[in-house]
């Protein structure tokens, strides 16, 4: 299973929210390229980042950072294997928020972001979906985040009129081949991540399912293996110490 620590930017800084409150955000770096690199110094190859402003309104306006954190760890990780004689390797960073138009999935991907997620432009713009998928294949997943069994989009302050298995099934007929499940409730929260609602996913779907939202613990971590799950990605458990990263990532390689 492969492990996604994240990083969630607002205004150039790691931040993290309370079940996708903006009014309870806490501040946890001003130097995201820097938590990229401790990352990396764990042994995680894979990062997850969110823009939140760009969630909320179609733009980007932590590009800058974005990039920067792309060259930190890409740096860190192919130092990393060189000081341990492995073949060299750079980091893969995915990024999720506001991404709504072909120019900005190009303007990421031809900086050199290995995976652009899209949330709100995949419930309200299918056909944008279809052509970005078309075009750019495994290059392209699908957030799809939840809220009392609703898809919810705009930085998750509205709920669509999809429920969740409707639309997984959807982008699967597509032709997407990972989605990122996102449980709202549980995100920030610590209250462990909803395993039955990824047990179930992952029995109906022949797809590739990133769990996120709620692990909080080695044993969700473990849990998450166990059902064969592709990813899990870690966040606010990381920034309180309650996940040891390191840990976290050799679990998943076992798995």
């Amino acid at each position: 299973m492969l492990i996604y620590p994240a990083i969630d930017l607002y205004e150039g800084k790691a931040v993290r929210l309370y079940k996708g409150d903006y009014a309870e955000m806490t501040v946890y770096s001003d130097d995201p390229p820097e938590i990229a690199r401790d990352f990396a110094a764990a042994g995680a190859v894979r990062i997850h980042v969110v823009d939140l402003e760009g969630a909320k309104d179609g733009s980007t306006p932590n590009l800058g950072t974005v990039l920067a954190i792309k060259k930190a760890a890409d740096e860190a990780v192919s130092a990393k294997c060189e000081a341990e004689g492995k073949p060299r390797q750079t980091a893969f960073v995915e990024i999720g928020g506001g991404i709504r138009s072909d120019e900005t999935v190009t303007e990421y991907l031809d900086a050199g972001i290995d995976r652009v997620i899209l949330g709100t432009a995949a419930v309200r713009d299918p056909e944008f979906l279809r052509r970005t998928v078309a075009a750019y294949g495994e290059r392209v997943a699908v957030g799809i985040d939840v809220r009392d069994g609703f898809v919810a989009v705009k930085g998750w302050t509205e709920l669509s009129e999809y429920r969740l298995g409707e639309f997984a099934r959807m982008m699967q007929d597509i032709g997407v081949r990972t989605i990122i499940c996102t449980d709202i409730s549980r995100d920030g929260a610590m209250k462990g991540t909803n395993r039955e609602l990824y047990r179930r996913l992952s029995e109906e779907l022949d797809i590739d399912i990133t769990a996120s939202g709620g692990v909080s613990t080695l044993e969700d971590v473990e849990a998450l293996a166990a059902l064969g799950i592709h990813g899990a990605i870690i966040g606010k458990a990381y920034y309180t110490g309650a996940i040891d990263l390191a840990e976290a990532v050799r679990i998943g390689e076992r798995k």
